[in-house]
């Protein structure tokens, strides 16, 4: 039987302004409201991004999380939820932490973790060994699961050390992101190779930059793979960029194409079961083991 599929939805971003497109949630009630009407669609996971009240710039501390976070939990108390610990605007490990030590109804199941540095359009997000190693120590201590974001087959073999060291452990998630200017392109051949290159018990979800992110989320719908998909990679809803996107059409859409390849949607308790997480309404993170 083939696994269900995992929808990983990136509502927000870094990147994403009003300017650039005003269907991309920025303020708290902006998220929490673009999260409510997608998880009554159905989705698996959501990878958040806080932005600050005043500018709407990438912001890192706890207590935005806190809102978006409570206000979610509100009506889905199961849903799993993935903090953004990105390192493109934020360099100190105290930052980047920030909402690993929120707790109780507000602790984050994940976090992510981008696992090298690399070169963006027109920034770079350093992730050096030290930092990698220091967050995923926290998650470890907080029972807060890793995701893990890879934009090359590098990143994969230094999650196999980080394994090697006891910084994490199986079973494990998986972002493949495809498309980025200087990483791993958005074909089949690259997709293969990071597939094959996983190590054992881990799931995993394709995401494509830009344009990329239709091709990407088809292919791996296809093949048996999870989608990352949501403003944050794309903000456009068709190919040509003639049409701005919402991110309740994104989802709209992939469940029209994984019904049309007879794909399940993995439900969020299906989830916390498969990576071994506790139940959610209430008790969140991952088993003690």
């Amino acid at each position: 039987m083939e696994e269900k599929l995992i929808i990983n939805f990136t509502p927000t971003g870094m990147i994403p302004t009003k300017e650039m497109t005003s269907h991309v949630p920025v303020s708290v009630s902006e998220i929490i409201d673009d999260v409510h009407k997608v998880s009554e669609v159905g989705i698996t996971m959501v990878h958040l991004h806080a932005r600050d009240s005043i500018n709407g710039k990438p912001a890192y501390e706890k207590e935005i999380y806190a809102e978006i976070i409570s206000g979610i939990r509100k009506y889905a108390p199961r849903l799993v939820i993935c903090v953004s610990l990105s390192g493109r605007d934020f360099s100190e490990l105290s930052q980047r932490s920030d909402a690993l030590y929120l707790e109780d109804s507000l602790k984050p199941d994940m976090g992510s973790l981008t696992l090298s540095s690399l070169n963006f359009n027109n920034m770079a997000s350093v992730n050096t060994p030290q930092m990698v190693q220091d967050l995923a120590k926290v998650m470890k201590e907080k029972g807060i699961v890793p995701e893990l974001e890879v934009f090359d087959a590098g990143m994969i073999n230094y999650a196999k050390y980080l394994e090697k060291k006891h910084l994490i452990q199986p079973p494990y998630y998986f972002n493949l992101l495809l498309g980025n200017i200087a990483c791993a392109q958005a074909d089949i051949l690259h997709t293969g190779i990071m597939i094959n290159d996983l190590p054992k018990d881990s799931y995993w979800s394709l995401a494509g930059i830009g344009n990329n992110q239709l091709k990407m989320n088809s292919l791996s719908i296809a093949i048996g793979g999870g989608v990352r998909v949501g403003i944050e990679d794309n903000i456009w809803f068709d190919t040509s960029r003639t049409k701005l996107a919402t991110n309740l059409k994104f989802i709209e859409r992939i469940h029209v194409i994984a019904q049309a390849n007879e794909r399940e949607i993995m439900t969020p308790e299906e989830f916390r079961i498969k990576m071994h997480m506790l139940p959610g309404n209430g008790s969140y993170g991952r088993k003690n083991l």
